[in-house]
Parts: C-alpha cells; sequence; structure tokens
C-alpha cells in the first residue's frame, strides 16, 4: 500500500512548510502549523500517479475588438450594496464577504437574498452554520418571511452542488460560510486550509459553469487561527469586507478587491432592529454628536471612491512624564502621524516631542488619503495651543516633507458636500482654488505652506 503523501501547512496564511516548527517564518504566527495530508479536493484530480491522462480539448478564443457582450447583473436593490459590487452582483462571479463574527454579514446577505427572490430570482442560501428554523426566525424578525428564498443547512460540497444542479440554475447562491464546509476528496478537519480551499475551488468552478452568482462568507477570528478568508482572496472576483465598531449602530461595507468595479468604494449601513438600513448620507451620520467648541477637533472633507464624505478628526495632546511619549492614532495610519509631527516640528517650530498625542477619527470609520494630512496637522496644532478651530470650518490637503500645502484630488466634490452640509469655510492648497466650483458659496482660505496656517491658528484667542 502506498505511503499517504502529508504536508504543513499554516493556518493562518496558509503558507505550505517543509517541516513543523512552532512559528510560520511567513506570517509569524505562533503554533499555526497543522500536518494535513494531501489531496487534490473537488476536480483536483488527486494524486498524480493515480489520474488518468486525458486529451486536451480546443478551446474557443476571442478577440479584444469587443464584441463578446458583458455578463449581466443581478441588481439587489440595496442600493449601498449595489454601489460597493460596482452594479449588482455578475452572472458566474464569486465574490467573498469578510468580517468579524457577529458584525452582520448574514443579516446583510439574508436581506440582498429576499430583496432577488421577491423580483422572481431564485437564490438559494445554504447555511452551515445555523439550522433553517434559526435563518427563518431571523428571516421572521426583520419582516422576510414572505419572501421566495430557498434555505438549506448543509456542509457538504458534494451535497450542495447535487442540490444546487437539481431544478433551474440559481441567480445567487449564498453559502454561510466557507469555513463550515468540507469535501470527502480532502483528508483535513472542516475548518483547515485544505479543506476551505478545496470548498471554495468547487463553488468557483460551479458558478463559472453554470453562471450563478456565488457569495462566500468567511469569518476573520480574533486569533487568526482559522485563515479561511485569506487564502481566498486570490481566488475570488470581489472581496468586501464588513467593518464596524460592536458598541456602535453603524457598518461599512469596502470593496478591497474587485473585478468588476471599483475597489475603493464604501456602503454606509446602521444596524437597527429591523436589520441594517441604508445611511444615503454618511457625513450626517459622522459629524452627529460633535463638540464644535472644544479645541482640536477638525472636519476633514475627504472621499471615499466617488462619494465625498466629512468626517470629524480629533487630536488631544497632553504634557507626559515618560520618558517616551505616547503616540496613540484610531483610523488613520501612524506613520503618516509621525511625519506630520516631524514636518510641525522642523518646519514650523511646533515641538510636540514631550507630549503624548491621541488621534482619533471620529464615528469609526478609516481614512487612508494623505488629504488628511492638513486636517490632522490643524487638529494638532488646535489642541496644544488650546484654540477651537471654527465650528463651520473644513480642511484638506496633503503636506509635503518641506511643509509645502499640496493639492488633491475632487476638490470640487468636497467643497459641493461641505456647502450642502451647510459649512461656510474651507482651508485647504492655494493650488486647489482654481478647482473650486464657480458660484461656490463659501470662503476659500488657500494656504501654501503649514507654518502659514500654524501661525493663523496660534494668533485666534483661547476658548
Amino acid at each position: 500500500m502506498a505511503k499517504s503523501r502529508t504536508r504543513f501547512v499554516c493556518q493562518n496564511c496558509g503558507t505550505i512548510a517543509p517541516r513543523w516548527t512552532g512559528k510560520c517564518e511567513t506570517c509569524g504566527e505562533w503554533n499555526s502549523i497543522v500536518e494535513e495530508a494531501v489531496g487534490g479536493g473537488v476536480g483536483g484530480g488527486g494524486p498524480v500517479a493515480l489520474v488518468a491522462k486525458r486529451q486536451g480539448r480546443v478551446i474557443a478564443l476571442s478577440t479584444l475588438d469587443g464584441t463578446v457582450q458583458d455578463s449581466p447583473r443581478l441588481v439587489t436593490g440595496i442600493g449601498e450594496l449595489d454601489r460597493v459590487t460596482g452594479g449588482g452582483f455578475v452572472e458566474g462571479s464569486a465574490l467573498l464577504v469578510g468580517g468579524d463574527p457577529g458584525i452582520g454579514k448574514s443579516t446583510l446577505l439574508i436581506q440582498a437574498a429576499a430583496a432577488a427572490a421577491r423580483r422572481g430570482e431564485r437564490v438559494v442560501y445554504v447555511s452551515g452554520e445555523e439550522a433553517v428554523a434559526q435563518v427563518t426566525m431571523r428571516a421572521r424578525r426583520l419582516g422576510l418571511a414572505d419572501a421566495p428564498v430557498e434555505l438549506a443547512s448543509e456542509t457538504s460540497i458534494e451535497d450542495v452542488l447535487a442540490t444546487l444542479d437539481h431544478g433551474p440554475v440559481p441567480r445567487l447562491v449564498i453559502i454561510d460560510s466557507i469555513q463550515t464546509m468540507w469535501t470527502d476528496t480532502v483528508e483535513s478537519a472542516p475548518g483547515t486550509v485544505t479543506q476551505v480551499r478545496a470548498s471554495a475551488q468547487a463553488l468557483i468552478r460551479f458558478a463559472k459553469a453554470r453562471g450563478s452568482a456565488v457569495v462566500l462568507v468567511g469569518h476573520v477570528t480574533k486569533d487568526g487561527q482559522i485563515a479561511g478568508p485569506r487564502v481566498v482572496e486570490h481566488m475570488v472576483d470581489a472581496v468586501l469586507y464588513f467593518e464596524g465598531d460592536g458598541a456602535k449602530s453603524f457598518r461599512i461595507l469596502r470593496a478591497v478587491k474587485n473585478r468588476f468595479g471599483a475597489t475603493d468604494e464604501i456602503g454606509v449601513f446602521e444596524m437597527t432592529g429591523a436589520g441594517l438600513k441604508e445611511v444615503t448620507n454618511p457625513s450626517e451620520l459622522f459629524l452627529s454628536d460633535r463638540d464644535a467648541s472644544a479645541p482640536g477637533t477638525v472636519v476633514f472633507a475627504g472621499m471615499e471612491g466617488s462619494r465625498p464624505v466629512l468626517v470629524e478628526i480629533q487630536a488631544l495632546v497632553a504634557q507626559t512624564n515618560l520618558g517616551t511619549a505616547r503616540r496613540a492614532v484610531v483610523g488613520w495610519d501612524s506613520n503618516r502621524l509621525s511625519m506630520v509631527l516631524a514636518v510641525l516640528d522642523a518646519r514650523c517650530g511646533v515641538k510636540l516631542a514631550g507630549y503624548d498625542v491621541h488621534l482619533a477619527v471620529a464615528g469609526g470609520l478609516k481614512i487612508a488619503e494623505p488629504a488628511a494630512d492638513l486636517a490632522v496637522a490643524a487638529a494638532l496644532v488646535s489642541a496644544l495651543a488650546g484654540v477651537p478651530l471654527p465650528a463651520t470650518s473644513v480642511a484638506f490637503g496633503e503636506i509635503a516633507l518641506s511643509g509645502a500645502i499640496r493639492p488633491v484630488g475632487h476638490s470640487g466634490a468636497r467643497l459641493k458636500e461641505a456647502e450642502r452640509l451647510g459649512f461656510g469655510e474651507a482651508v485647504m492648497a492655494e493650488a486647489s482654488r482654481a478647482e473650486a466650483p464657480k458660484g461656490l458659496g463659501m470662503t476659500l482660505r488657500g494656504q501654501s505652506h503649514l507654518s502659514d496656517l500654524v501661525a493663523r491658528i496660534a494668533a485666534q484667542p483661547k476658548g
């Protein structure tokens, strides 16, 4: 009898190691490498020695002249979800929705499934974590019990594929979650990297062959022991991450990969007793309950994809008694904060080496664009000087290492959104004033160097 082949796979990142080690050299996780039997998975063909060679078939080739029509989309009717996906689910595509347990992934997808089913589409929802009765209880609580969604509670991939092949081809298939699925062609425990990869491969093959849109749900656990979404990301067509703070009601759906749309769009939802509610104006949500009279608060006019979003940036500067000052950042890049602090010190004479600096983006939104440099610098100077900034003022602009303030894109959209929400002043780069829309009822304060802004804030009376 042939000896069974095994390999050592990291359950955190999916790296295959030549031998067992206590620490994965790729991701640095401890005790995450597990010995697994080698298997090909569904359609993988098994070991090479046991597979009979077959004659390849000739595949059809096409040209780049645009004669191939775009794949139709399945519009769910949930505007924020359709925005992030690029206009709806594409037929024959596979999409991964990741996020922390309990963040609302199942709630969002059952709402999307019900909306599509009410439009006459065949939708199949397969739950590997909950019984059918539990799913129906959630649907009844959300007011979706009348939607003709076909439910199943199953974890065997072979049984799931046989069910999907029975009857009309479903337009939308939701698998909740991929970590619970298993196939008997792989000799590994459910939830391991090998099982997750093989199960996802089988479902993706079904989507391409039948033209169904397949949505896979993946959990991101706190300890990182089950890394299903990480190893599936490169296999699917789109990856969406559901973010949010469990202590707050809003949720953010962000696209980090999308072959059929933009990768910088976000959708904002609010968790209510009746499920997830769309937030069509996220700026009002992020600016609610703000204390405009406190020093160190600035409203940043940012862009999330094609949507302008106004969010409050808060800074707190306190003198430290320790040898090394603390730098705490929530919602922004800590390296970017270190750069802004260095520019303030070297180019503007603002010494913050002996102060603890705490910076936070109110509402839990994560900002990645460098246009927030100017708003962060203004918040830091305001907090240090104890001078509150005007409540009706917004700021945006990139800061160079020389202290110069550089213009950023989409200045017109940022200014229009600020004016619509009642802001009367905008602080930005001098070069951005040329992009301001005509007839704008706002005072535009162009700044060429960061030292000009520091001097203007320092000249104001303390609150």
